[in-house]
């Protein structure tokens, strides 16, 4: 499998029944596809939607009835669909239980850079409601590359970009590992079949110990 099917794959194990939770653009969306069976729970989408439903072929879909990312979606039995503003209430209140969020950079005292990039001078394209899912919901799953393209860690001991959120990650899923944010240390759970602890090390700048239950990802 690719390296975004295996992340969205093992994001999709952090997730149990009975949660409110928000899926945010790109990989993360993917999650949904590999619930764990006998897995029952409500999907939110921050443009206002509540019990957002599996994608619906081409034929079936309505341009009125998308995600945040506007990808179309299907409305299950029971949704509840709101303006923007209450939306957003709802994510900084307290309401969700899990966000998946992809990210650009995250560290070890659990910041999340997701939002920016530096063009022309310029930080584009904006926070947006991440800011929001960031602040308010009780457990945030960073879903980010170990390491970028010219193979430099992305898994920081402190975030280089503009953040979206401080000190509220909870785990960071990658293509490499899986680990908890501890006390100004990440934590090693899990290494994708294949990686070994020394890979990881090599990859990655932020400090980390590795868990009593330290193993392999299962997939």
């Amino acid at each position: 499998m690719d390296e975004r099917e295996l992340i969205a794959r093992r994001a999709a194990q952090e997730l149990h029944d009975g949660e409110l939770v928000n899926l945010g653009f790109g990989m993360p969306t993917q999650a949904s596809n590999y619930l764990p069976e006998g897995v029952n729970l409500t999907f939110h989408s921050e443009n206002g939607i509540f019990g957002v439903g599996p994608k619906p072929k081409t034929s079936e879909s309505d341009a009125d009835v998308t995600n945040a990312g506007t990808e179309p979606v299907t409305l299950l039995p029971g949704a509840a669909i709101m303006d923007l503003c209450t939306s957003l209430g709802a994510m900084r209140r307290g309401t969700l239980d899990v966000t998946i969020l992809g990210a650009l950079e995250v560290d070890q005292l659990g910041n999340i850079s997701n939002w920016a990039v530096n063009r022309n001078g310029l930080w584009w394209p904006g926070i947006g409601g991440a800011m929001d899912l960031t602040y308010g919901t009780k457990k945030v799953i960073a879903c980010l590359a170990h390491a970028d393209k010219k193979g430099n860690s992305k898994i920081l001991k402190k975030v280089t970009l503009p953040k979206t959120g401080a000190n509220c990650v909870s785990t960071i899923i990658t293509d490499k590992a899986v680990f908890d944010v501890g006390d100004n240390v990440l934590i090693l759970r899990e290494a994708a079949p294949g990686v070994t602890v020394e890979d990881i090390r090599a990859i990655t700048e932020a400090d980390f110990i590795i868990a009593d239950d330290f193993h392999e990802m299962v997939l």
